[in-house]
This record gives C-alpha cells, structure tokens and sequence, in this order.
C-alpha cells in the first residue's frame, strides 16, 4: 500500500513539474512522535493501560475458574449421576458464555477498549489537523502525510482537488450518449471544450439570473397578494354596508308593521 501510494506520488510529482512548472512541496509528520510528547495524552493514556489490566485481570480469573470447574466435574464424574454431571455441563457451558462475552464487551472490534482509545486520541488528532493546515498552508505544502498512518494523507492543497473535473467528465460521457441530432453533438462539444473556470463562470451567471427570476417572480406574488388582500377588504367593506342596509330596511318594516298592528288593535 505504501509502495503504491509512493508511486503514485512520484507520478503526481512529475506531472506538476513537467505542467505547472512549479515545485511539488510534501511534507509528514509521526503521530506515534506527537502523542508521546503530548503529556495530557500521556496521562489519559496510563488511565486507559490501569482500566486495560483491570480488565485483564478479571478476564483471566474468570478462565481459572472455568478451568478449576472442567477439572472438578472431569475428577467427580465417577459419583455423579446423569442428570448432575448434565447440570455440571450447563453450568460451566453458561460461565464460558458470560466469560467470552466480557472478553468481546473489553476487547472486541466494538469493545471498550477500542472505543476509549479513539475517544483519547481524538482530541490530539484534532488539534494535529488544525496545526497541520495551518502549516501547511504558511508553508506552502502540496500535501502532508501521516508516516505512521495506514491511511496516509491527512492534509492537501485545494489545488490538487480534481473532483469537480472528474465528476464533469462523468456527466458529460452520460449526456453524450444521449445526444440525437449534429447540432445537439455540436453543442456539446463546444460545451465540452470549456475549462472548469469558464464553466464557473457561467454558472454563476446561470445563478444571477435565476435569483433575478426569483426576485421578480417574488415581486409579483407580492404585488398579487396586495391586490387580493385590497380586493378581499373591498369586498368585506361591501358586505358589511349591505347587511346594515338591509338590517336598517328591516327595522322600518317592522316599525311599520308595529304602528299597523296598534291601529288594529285599538279599532
């Protein structure tokens, strides 16, 4: 693995001398160096190695005991009936059950152990990255590697990212094979032979004018929700004369038909 990423740096090395005409600045440091020397680490750490013999500790007593049982039941099995020496068995079958799973809660991939640790490097691997970039970018470093790392590479340039070149090379093999008629092709290609930064460019005028459209598009539905929210008073002010109108019309009738009524009464 470090052969290859080796090769690949030296790849990556000529390329930029022979293209940017530039020098290829790398640099790395020793985790294992920085975490020996970092005392907050140290100390957590011995926590850690006091928790780890502790644990250890009762992982062996429990396979001594274990043991002293198999080696008990295998000298009593001439007295024992059936049914006990099958108790027996369940019994030490169930205390292996518990031993191993202690050990794999301790040790395992997800054990406590694992976990702790990670938990205790963390911070320093953080405060490392952020010295890293920092450096690097003071210094003018292409790329800073972990020497001590399986993973390798923990720092790089902007400038070293091709993502965003890959991922449009990746689109545009997909909408050629979707391409029908010449002039189709043809846009294409001159649409193909653009730069990243052409494209950047463009996209950020694509951007402008949709947030333009959306600015105007908002306007408008400003401007509609004024009108109908005008139109809707209108409309209440409207309901609100008429009901009095019609109440008020109301009311004479049925003064006049009162004054009616009286006379009636008194004839």
């Amino acid at each position: 693995m470090k052969r290859i990423l080796l090769i690949s740096l030296i790849i990556l090395t000529g390329n930029f001398g022979a293209n940017a005409q530039k020098s290829f600045r790398i640099g790395y440091v020793d985790m294992e160096y920085i975490l020996e020397n970092v005392p907050e680490y140290q100390e957590a750490a011995a926590q850690l190695d006091t928790r780890v013999k502790d644990w250890r500790e009762v992982a062996e007593k429990n396979r001594r005991e274990i043991q002293a049982l198999k080696e008990e039941l295998e000298n009593e099995k001439p007295l024992l009936t059936k049914e006990l020496i099958e108790e027996r068995e369940e019994e030490i079958a169930y205390r292996e059950e518990q031993a191993a799973e202690y050990e794999q809660n301790r040790f395992g991939p997800n054990g406590d152990y694992i976990i702790q640790k990670k938990q205790l490097i963390r911070p320093i691997q953080d405060q490392v990255f952020t010295a890293v970039q920092e450096i690097a970018e003071n210094r003018n470093f292409d790329m800073v590697f972990d020497r001590t790392s399986e993973s390798g590479m923990i720092y790089a340039s902007r400038q070293l990212d091709v993502s965003d070149q890959v991922l449009r090379s990746i689109n545009r093999a997909s909408n050629r094979r979707q391409l029908d008629s010449k002039e189709e092709v043809e846009q294409f290609e001159r649409e193909e032979n653009r730069t990243v930064e052409e494209d950047a460019e463009i996209a950020e005028k694509e951007k402008a004018v949709k947030d333009n459209k959306s600015e105007r598009e908002a306007l408008i539905e400003e401007r509609r929700r004024q009108r109908d929210s005008i139109k809707e008073a209108r409309q209440r002010e409207f309901e609100e004369r008429r009901k009095r109108i019609l109440e008020e019309r109301q009311r004479k009738k049925d003064s006049i038909q009162a004054i009616r009524n009286k006379k009636d009464t008194i004839n």
